[in-house]
């Protein structure tokens, strides 16, 4: 394996865990409005992801910056082409980020309130758009030979593009749910678990749709066949597991089923582009891999930084993780951040 496809698929892991972590965060900010009936349960829900969230969003830092130092050309083209997108989904990262704060400052119930759906639009927002952009791109964009991307509106918004984006906040509403019952107890935790025994009927039907989509407005399942069904079977099954999970009231099982899936679309979606980074309607445009690598000095120091550092990043997270184990109950406030 050369550098230039190991950092693809590393590309493609800090992604995934990214998903697989900032989903929750999304599907709780987003459970707000959905599963909360006043402010002290909406503060219990913003409280239970408070020490985590802002981590949680540095993989998705690291993957960019990852992208820009491995594969440059492949950030150039992805970031100016949508440039517009991105714009919209890092105002969404901001609005969630900030209503932590101002929450808390806020002087007035009016004000509190006004951050707090502040919260739940940036909670709905990011991964709506992100996986709207993720979707787009995959099928084949406006780019010319110097790798420019130049895609219009409905190249990003089309049939494929938004039933990825509203299956993508889906699944992050209900691994947010299922995280709800790890970490928040009394009647909040029996709600969300009565909640996504309903969302998950819905959550089926929309893979169905999007399996579909994905298999005529892609070339996916043309090119690599094998693999692409392969894990389109494994995000059906792991969405099985958290609906076991809810349905038997295990919550380990429930909350490793949907971020699993959500991971999983994420792999689906790089092993459909591989050896590709970018996907241009004019196939001789197509951006490869191997055209895309920085030199291979630039990779193998970057690969050994990666291969000291991503253990000790890892270490801290789990540690971070396990001190925050004790539920929280709405009316006692029983943890802060």
């Amino acid at each position: 394996m050369t550098l230039a496809n190991l950092w693809f698929i590393l590309i493609g892991l800090l992604f995934s865990i990214f998903l697989f972590l900032e989903g929750f965060d999304f599907g709780v900010g987003m459970s707000t409005r959905f599963l909360a009936k006043d402010f002290d349960e909406r503060l219990a829900l913003m409280t239970s992801i408070g020490p985590h969230w802002d981590g949680n969003e540095t993989w998705l830092v690291t993957a960019g910056g990852a992208m820009f130092a491995s594969l440059p050309l492949m950030y150039a083209s992805l970031f100016s082409g949508y440039y517009i997108v991105l714009l919209l989904v890092l105002v969404g990262l901001i609005l969630r980020g900030v209503s932590f704060e101002f929450v808390k400052h806020a002087e007035t119930r009016t004000g509190k309130n006004i951050w707090m759906w502040t919260f739940f639009v940036g909670s709905f927002m990011a991964p709506f758009l992100l996986c709207l952009m993720l979707l787009s791109m995959v099928q084949g964009i406006p780019m010319n030979a110097n790798g420019d991307a130049f895609p219009k509106f409905f190249d990003v918004v089309n049939l494929l593009s938004v039933v990825g984006g509203v299956a993508g906040t889906l699944l992050s509403l209900v691994h947010g749910l299922n995280f709800i019952r790890l970490r928040v107890e009394g009647p909040l935790r029996d709600r969300a678990r009565k909640l996504n025994q309903i969302l998950y009927p819905i959550l089926f039907l929309g893979e169905v749709v999007f399996a579909v989509l994905v298999f005529f407005q892609t070339d996916f399942f043309t090119k690599r066949f094998g693999s692409s069904l392969f894990i389109t079977v494994l995000i059906v099954l792991f969405s099985l597991l958290g609906y076991y999970g809810v349905l038997k009231d295990k919550e380990g099982f429930s909350f490793a089923g949907s971020g699993l899936s959500l991971s999983m679309v994420i792999v689906l979606l790089f092993n459909g582009l591989f050896p590709r980074v970018m996907i241009a309607t004019n196939p001789a445009h197509s951006i490869l891999i191997k055209n895309a690598a920085n030199s291979h000095y630039t990779l193998t120091i970057m690969t050994i930084v990666a291969a000291i550092l991503i253990p000790i990043v890892a270490i801290y997270f789990i540690w971070s993780y396990t001190l925050f184990t004790k539920r929280i109950n709405p009316r006692e406030h029983t943890v802060k951040y």
